[in-house]
């Protein structure tokens, strides 16, 4: 079982950065492809980025790339978001999790409590 716990969120401009980082619990972390989603108010939850369990794969929604990047850590149990280049369209609540299948970004029942991250015009 694994645990997570994201933290970084806050209150940005548009064009700035924030760096959103997940921290995991259970030693079998390192063996997960993890990703972030992120649920804005009132629509759905969405995909946002993932990362392969030895990092070496990524893969980002059009709406990010280029923007984004995710990396993981798999000493510290930590994955990361690095957001550049915000725009108020990406305020939402930011959820990491433990993928089922990296090549389909599946997602487990493993998620966090969210980090809200909110873009001001």
């Amino acid at each position: 079982q694994v645990q997570l716990v994201e933290s970084g969120g806050g209150l940005v401009q548009a064009g700035g950065s924030l760096r959103l980082s997940c921290a995991a619990s259970g030693r079998t972390f390192s063996t997960y492809a993890m990703a972030w989603f992120r649920q804005a108010p009132g629509k759905g939850r969405e995909f946002v980025t993932a990362i392969s369990w030895t990092g070496d794969s990524t893969y980002y929604a059009g709406s990010v790339k280029g923007r984004f990047t995710i990396s993981r850590d798999n000493a510290k149990n930590t994955v990361y978001l690095q957001m550049n280049s915000l725009k108020p369209e990406d305020t939402a609540v930011y959820y990491c999790n433990a993928l089922l299948d990296y090549s389909s970004r599946r997602p487990s029942d493993y998620w966090g409590q969210g980090t809200q991250v909110t873009v001001s015009s």
